[in-house]
């Protein structure tokens, strides 16, 4: 697991999947959330606007990563 941190309070998730590296543009992230392949503190999530905060977990397969303030 890594931090991906963050200045505002709150991000988007595909704004994080592309900040974090998971993801090259907003096209792949929306793919993988339609498959059903992210998954927002152990739960499958599909909207790419879902607002993550301090301390949420992301993952995409094998990769990990948790949301921290900047």
């Amino acid at each position: 697991m890594r931090d991906v941190e963050i200045r505002e309070g709150t991000i988007r998730l595909g704004q994080l999947l592309k900040l974090a590296g998971l993801v090259e543009h907003g096209g792949e992230a929306k793919a993988l959330l339609e498959e059903g392949e992210v998954r927002v503190n152990d739960e499958v999530e599909t909207r790419r606007g879902r607002q993550l905060s301090h301390g949420d977990l992301v993952s995409l397969g094998e990769e990990v990563v948790q949301v921290v303030a900047g």
